[in-house]
C-alpha cells in the first residue's frame, strides 16, 4: 500500500470516529474537524500513534455527511432489509455506512472497489467477520444505484 493509500485509509477511520463523536456528543462540525486536526490526525494516544491522514480527504468526508445526512440516510435506508431502520443499526455501523455511501455518492474519483473494501476494512475495526460482510453488501447495493 503506498502512502497515499495509506493516508486516506487513516482519513476514512478517522472520518468515522468523527462522525460517531459527533452523533454521540453533538460536537458542532467546525470544532470537531479543529479537534481531529489538532489532536487526532498522526497523533500519538495511549501508546497508539495514528497514521498520517490526508486532511482534505478527512475533511471532505465528515463535511459531506454532516451536509447530505437526509439523502445519504435515505439512501441506506432503502438498502436495508424488511424490518430493519437505521436506528436499529449500532452507531458505528451507521458511521461506516454513511462515510461509505457519501462516497460512493460524491467522490467519483475513487474506485467503487476500493470505496467497498476500504469500508470493509473500517469495519474490521470495530466488528467481526458477519458485519464487514453487511458492509460489503450494503455498500454495494448503493454502488448499484448511484454508479450505475
Amino acid at each position: 500500500m503506498n502512502e497515499r493509500s495509506k493516508s486516506r485509509s487513516a482519513a476514512r477511520l478517522a472520518a468515522v470516529q468523527a462522525l460517531y463523536q459527533k452523533e454521540m456528543e453533538g460536537t458542532p462540525l467546525p470544532i470537531l474537524l479543529h479537534e481531529f486536526h489538532q489532536h487526532r490526525l498522526g497523533a500519538t494516544i495511549e501508546d497508539v500513534t495514528y497514521a498520517p491522514a490526508e486532511a482534505s480527504f478527512f475533511d471532505d468526508v465528515v463535511s459531506g455527511v454532516d451536509a447530505r445526512a437526509e439523502e445519504i440516510d435515505a439512501l441506506i435506508a432503502s438498502k436495508l432489509g424488511k424490518g430493519w431502520t437505521l436506528e436499529r443499526l449500532d452507531k458505528p455501523m451507521r458511521q461506516i455506512l454513511r462515510a461509505g455511501t457519501y462516497e460512493l455518492l460524491a467522490r467519483i474519483d475513487v474506485p467503487t472497489g476500493s470505496v467497498i473494501s476500504e469500508y470493509v476494512d473500517v469495519a474490521h475495526a470495530f466488528y467481526d467477520k458477519r458485519e464487514s460482510g453487511f458492509v460489503n453488501g450494503l455498500l454495494d447495493a448503493v454502488a448499484k444505484t448511484v454508479r450505475a
